[in-house]
């Protein structure tokens, strides 16, 4: 008689993870791992539809629930509402919330040389939108759900390189307020850490460098610049009930690059 086969539960199954900038980059390859975990994934984005539509698309071709949210992450009533949308969406408040949502300035000024206008844009999204949505996250993650905010910075904030100075305060800025928050939302059972990758192959990353500065950036980083794929993992063993006890840490995900 043949032994009656079990299929064990996904890692996140049943929980609902919102990914802030899901739609392209380390936050598309973050949604799509923690979809193929089992969690039902509501994709933010900003400003590309068809990007997100089609990462919503591929992911239910391989029968997993996600959904496209457009909303502007520095903009208070926008985040409220991309949480009203996650509920309305999967009947549940979001367990795991993943601010990857980040800009980055490709003409890579000096400080003498950086706008205000610039300097102002990128603290609205890097600091003031992943503010937003890890108050809200703090607000609204069901107590003692296994609940999860991974916020994300740069090792740039270790390498310090010049022509950096505003996008590197931002991330400073970011882990500061993580290991905080880590502290204030332990009492729900809730965690909060930072993923920290090095240079990773996306657009934000390669905008306006030349094959020297990449080169350079390989001999650094064990000979090769990392993939999406390398990160996302990362993210998702922080969501896993695996990392329970890992709080208000700062994971650089770099290859060594220094």
């Amino acid at each position: 008689m043949a032994a009656a086969s079990s299929t064990a539960p996904l890692p996140l199954d049943g929980r609902v993870a919102l990914v802030t900038g899901g739609s392209r980059g380390i936050g598309r390859e973050v949604s799509s791992h923690l979809a193929a975990l089992g969690a039902r994934v509501v994709v933010n984005y900003a400003s590309n539809p068809a990007k997100a539509d089609e990462l919503v698309a591929e992911l239910a071709s391989r029968g997993l629930r996600a959904v496209a949210v457009r909303a502007d992450v520095s903009d208070p009533d926008a985040v409220r509402a991309l949480f009203d949308h996650a509920e309305e969406a999967f009947g549940s408040p979001p367990h795991i919330v993943v601010a990857c949502a980040g800009i980055l300035d490709p003409k890579y000024p000096a400080l003498a040389d950086t706008a205000v206008e610039d300097f102002d844009a990128t603290f609205a999204v890097n600091v003031r939108g992943t503010f937003l949505v890890c108050r809200e996250a703090a607000r609204r993650i069901p107590p003692h759900s296994g609940g999860r905010i991974v916020t994300f910075s740069s090792s740039i904030v270790g390498t310090l390189l010049p022509g950096y100075a505003a996008y590197t305060a931002t991330n400073a800025a970011v882990e500061a307020m993580t290991r905080i928050l880590a502290k204030e939302v332990a009492a729900k059972g809730v965690t909060a850490n930072v993923v920290a990758p090095g240079p990773v192959r996306t657009e934000l990353f390669l905008a306006g460098k030349d094959e020297a500065f990449l080169r350079r950036v390989e001999q650094q980083s064990m000979g090769r610049i990392a993939e999406t794929t390398d990160v996302a993992p990362v993210v998702a063993f922080l969501a896993s009930d695996a990392a329970a006890w890992v709080n208000g840490q700062v994971i650089r995900v770099n290859g060594g690059f220094v």
